[in-house]
């Protein structure tokens, strides 16, 4: 009998030992200073515990150059202040086990195995989609955005203002998005000290988009150069809204072939059925 109570005090003890250990992973791990940070995206931010224990556990196991390029990612993203490469690996592991368990109970006894492989294979690449998706949005966000900031920065260049005033004036002048935070980071690092022409290389560089370094390009010429900065401006204005409305003119001319697959597949034939139904039933009840 003692054998038992003695199992049973070591056995409470492991547990309580184990639920102190997860505490403590938890309160030096789990948590992440954001005091001077973005918050991190939604998905990420259900399970954000997990995702700093895995990244400060095993973060040393991404090698530097998968480290570097998942930063370049971020950075197009707009997502550098928010997530580190480590946290975007830890988000991925995390994915690709949830996604695996979803796939194990969608595929039921006999193919458990197949289905969580293919799970965790989804869910490992599904990050990496959300954050090519999101890129994407966010350049179609900034190629919308920069007509009308070039105008602004144009009026408030031929008006007497040097380049920094005229960003500025632009900024507080048009509504708030991704182009805001770009240039709003481009002035923070001019006041810091940093000179413009690097701060505006390094705008291109952080978004990697051409129609940003094309601008970018423009004005580090037109620094260098020292020629009036008004006229070529107003040439990238109205550049980029021509690729403005050419892009629109192409999505307006790609909607009829991408409506053929759900013409053909939903559309048509139910058509084909209530058109054919009444037609059938008379030659069923006149015997044909």
């Amino acid at each position: 009998m003692s054998m038992v109570y003695l199992f049973a005090a070591f056995s409470g003890l492991a547990t309580l030992l184990l639920f102190y250990a997860v505490y403590r992973l938890y309160t030096e791990l789990g948590s992440a200073n954001t005091q001077y940070r973005d918050k991190p995206p939604r998905g990420f931010q259900y399970v954000w515990p997990l995702i700093n224990i895995l990244a400060n556990s095993f973060g040393f196991l991404i090698s530097e150059g998968r480290v570097q390029a998942c930063l370049l990612r971020l950075r197009r993203a707009g997502q550098d202040y928010a997530l580190t490469p480590h946290q975007f690996y830890a988000g991925k592991w995390v994915a690709a086990l949830g996604f695996a368990g979803v796939g194990v109970i969608l595929a039921g006894k006999g193919g458990g195995t197949m289905g969580a492989l293919l799970g965790a294979l989804l869910g490992f690449h599904y990050p990496d989609i959300w954050l090519r998706d999101h890129t994407k949005i966010r350049n179609l966000a900034l190629l919308k955005a920069l007509p009308f900031f070039l105008d602004i920065v144009t009026l408030s260049v031929e008006s007497g203002l040097n380049l920094t005033g005229a960003l500025q004036k632009a900024v507080d002048r048009c509504p708030p998005g991704p182009l805001m935070v770009e240039v709003n980071r481009v002035l923070r690092e001019i006041r810091g000290g940093k000179p413009r022409i690097e701060a505006l290389r390094a705008l291109a560089d952080r978004l990697d988009y051409a129609p940003i370094s094309s601008l970018v390009s423009a004005l580090i010429q037109g620094e260098l150069m020292g020629s009036s900065l008004g006229p070529i401006l107003r040439a990238q204005s109205d550049q980029r809204r021509t690729e403005r409305f050419l892009r629109a003119e192409k999505l307006a001319m790609e909607a009829p072939v991408k409506m053929l697959g759900p013409l053909i597949m939903f559309i048509f034939p139910c058509t084909f059925i209530v058109l054919g139904f009444p037609i059938v039933m008379k030659f069923m009840q006149s015997g044909i």
